[in-house]
Parts: structure tokens; sequence; C-alpha cells
């Protein structure tokens, strides 16, 4: 009896490698759907997601559309967006003492004002980084979402490599003047052509 149990275990045994054998035999003569890099590079990159960027203004490509909100980072739940920016005006007062500001936001003074709270169109801001810190960012892509003026977008940048963790901290605004003036630099020189 102990005989005839081994032989249908290894009767069973030996129908399951047939059937793994055959969904590998399938399998194996199916197209290739991965990208081998870098003998291949991948070309439809229409749906890709990669990390956010800033989008420049139509009339100005050097400058960002963002206004400075600051729901991008609020809403981040890693915490990996950060923006330094300053009122117009702040830098030409000659002490802080001599200057009366309100802070109308986190990190946002207005000076001069009297402790009176100016109109919001009045405030001006000037954007000096928009930080990004990729190696936190889960691409949920909230910021792109809730941004009130569509100032980011997902970059299509898919082969980001580096060795240590500060090659994956970004600041946009920088990357975004970058990329316009590289931009800016090849229509001159297909125009010259």
């Amino acid at each position: 009896m102990k005989i005839m149990t081994n032989y249908s275990n290894a009767i069973k045994g030996l129908l399951g490698l047939l059937k793994g054998l055959k969904i590998t035999g399938v399998e194996f003569f199916k197209p290739q759907l991965t990208i081998h890099y870098p003998r291949k590079e991948v070309t439809n990159l229409a749906t890709y997601r990669g990390h956010i960027d800033l989008v420049a203004k139509e009339d100005a490509p050097l400058e960002p559309k963002c206004i400075i909100c600051g729901k991008c980072a609020e809403v981040c739940p890693s915490a990996c967006i950060s923006m330094e920016m300053h009122v117009k005006g702040e830098q030409s007062f000659a002490s802080p003492a001599e200057c009366r500001t309100i802070t109308v936001g986190h990190g946002i003074e207005i000076p001069f004002s009297g402790l009176r709270l100016p109109p919001a169109e009045v405030i001006e801001r000037e954007l000096d980084s928009f930080n990004l810190d990729y190696n936190y960012c889960s691409l949920c892509g909230l910021c792109v979402q809730i941004c009130p003026v569509g100032s980011l977008t997902f970059s299509k940048d898919s082969y980001l490599a580096g060795t240590a963790r500060k090659n994956f901290e970004f600041d946009l605004l920088q990357r975004l003047r970058e990329r316009s003036r590289r931009s800016s630099q090849t229509t001159t020189a297909q125009e010259k052509r």
C-alpha cells in the first residue's frame, strides 16, 4: 500500500513538473516585453511618470508658472518638496529692527507693512529655489493634481542614475532655467543652418 502511495505522489509531481514546463515553453517563445538597457533604449515614454518638474510661462521661458502658494509642499505625504521665496522689496531695509513686518505664510513676511495686511494682489513674491528630494518621493502625483495653475508636471527623465543620495536632490527652478537655455541654444543653432 505504501508503494502505491509513493508511485501516485511521484506521478502527481511529474504532472506538476510537466505543467510548469509547458507554461515556461509557451512564455519562452513569446516576444520580449522588457528592454535590455543599454543595448536598447525605451522609445515610448508617453505614459512614463518620472520626478516632478516646473512648467515655464509661455511668455517668459525662464520663469515658472508657480504662484508660490505652497499647496504642493503641504499635500506631499513624503515631505520631499520645499521652496524658498522672498517678497519684492524685502532686501531694501537696513535692519529688521527698522522694519515692522507681518508674516502672511510659512517663511513669507511683508516688509514695511506697519503690521497691516496688504491686499493679496499687491504682494509680489519671487521664487528663489524649488527643491525636490527625489530620494523620498513616492511618485503619488498629489502635488501635480493640487497645483491651481498647472505649474508642475511629470518629467520624462527615465535614465536617472547616481552613486550618492545627493545626486537625487534637485533644484527644479535651476533645472527649468537650464532646460530653457538649452532649448534656446538649439533653436539658434538650427536657425543658423
